[in-house]
């Protein structure tokens, strides 16, 4: 197999852990006997620094030509402190996931047993979660039209969907359930909102196509509340972009850390595959960051836009016999892991290596 990827670091820890990522996909290639070819390109922070654009065109084009990318953080704290900025880093994530069509994003929530320790949630509750979630991606909130007065005194921001876009996802969302446990679950506000009350009735006339999947259908703020009372009852959840995006980090900490879960954002072409972090900059520069989510990006990569099932399974399973050892960054550690077990990024990156060579 022949495949271009463009990489991207982003800012922050993204520069240090998409390092590792990449190893693990060159890695692969050598094993396998596939040829990887890669580029790089700047986003975010780092690209308005030198040159004043969170997506330059450059970095649009090279993404345009690849079959997959794999991207590291966007941020700094500067722009939190500053909500007034013009030029935001956030503002090149949007616009690529636009440019590209990514309208679907995956974030599988999966638990190592050697990791139970690390969530906050009883072990007993965890052990056997396996969640996939279909967050959609190009609509709500975050596309539509913003006010803000001149005095100050009244902002708004319209939340909006056509049906096309429920449509699409909710298809993939199906799609998957029917390789899984053959269970999704749909996630709206439907007994207040307009938008989710389309979002419901679009979904229940998708769900007719698909018998075989048994359909539950979870206001936003019941879930959350099950998510962490019993996150075993759920297999694939559906919803829309703003519930997706705050779900999948709740989510993050069933897993323990959020620097052990992937994510994909998928449409109709180049997927782009990213660690569900943030940039991190309290620790960037420092070897404390965890690699493994993104080493796990690669894996999700090599599966959903390579279909390489095999060389997927044999990086996660790096990753699994790489923990099983007893090897942990900062952020997983347990008071019963001991201390000379705790690595940093550089050398947790060349454990999983080690286990996949």
């Amino acid at each position: 197999m022949n495949k271009n990827i463009l990489i991207i670091p982003g800012d922050g820890i993204g520069q240090e852990v998409t390092t590792w990522g990449k190893q693990a996909l060159e890695t692969i290639a050598k094993k396998y006997d596939h040829t990887f070819n890669f580029d790089e390109a700047i986003m975010g922070h780092t690209a308005i620094e030198e040159t004043g654009n969170p997506l330059p065109d450059e970095t649009l084009a090279k993404a345009k030509t690849s079959d997959a990318i794999l991207f590291g953080a966007i941020g700094h704290a500067k722009y939190d402190n500053d909500p007034s900025a013009k030029v935001r880093p956030e503002q090149g994530l949007l616009k690529i996931r636009k440019e590209l069509g990514l309208y679907a994003n995956l974030r599988p929530i999966l638990l190592f047993d050697e990791l139970l320790e690390a969530s906050s949630l009883k072990p007993e509750i965890l052990r056997g979660t396996d969640i996939l979630f279909f967050r959609e991606l190009t609509g709500d909130v975050y596309f539509g039209e913003k006010i803000r007065s001149e005095d100050n005194s009244f902002a708004s921001d319209l939340m909006n969907y056509h049906r096309y876009e429920v449509e699409r996802i909710a298809r993939k969302a199906y799609e998957a359930a029917r390789t899984r446990s053959k269970k999704l679950c749909s996630v709206d506000k439907a007994n207040v909102l307009e938008t989710s009350r389309l979002w419901r009735d679009v979904v229940q006339e998708i769900a007719r196509e698909y018998p075989d999947v048994e359909t539950e259908h979870m206001f936003i703020d019941n879930a959350a509340m099950q998510l962490v009372k019993n996150p075993k009852k759920f297999d694939v959840v559906l919803t829309a972009n703003l519930f997706g995006d705050i779900l999948t980090d709740e989510a993050s900490q069933i897993a323990g850390s959020m620097g052990m879960l992937a994510s994909a954002s998928i449409g109709d072409g180049t997927g782009f595959f990213e660690p569900i972090h943030g940039s991190a900059h309290d620790i960037a520069g420092q070897n404390k960051a965890n690699p493994l989510a993104s080493i796990l990006s690669a894996a999700l990569m090599l599966d959903i836009a390579f279909g390489l099932q095999e060389e997927a399974k044999a990086v996660t399973q790096a990753v699994a016999d790489t923990l099983k050892a007893g090897w942990r960054t900062g952020d997983i550690a347990s008071a019963e892991t001991p201390t000379t077990r705790i690595l940093g990024t550089n050398e947790m990156g060349a454990k999983v290596l080690e286990c996949l060579r």
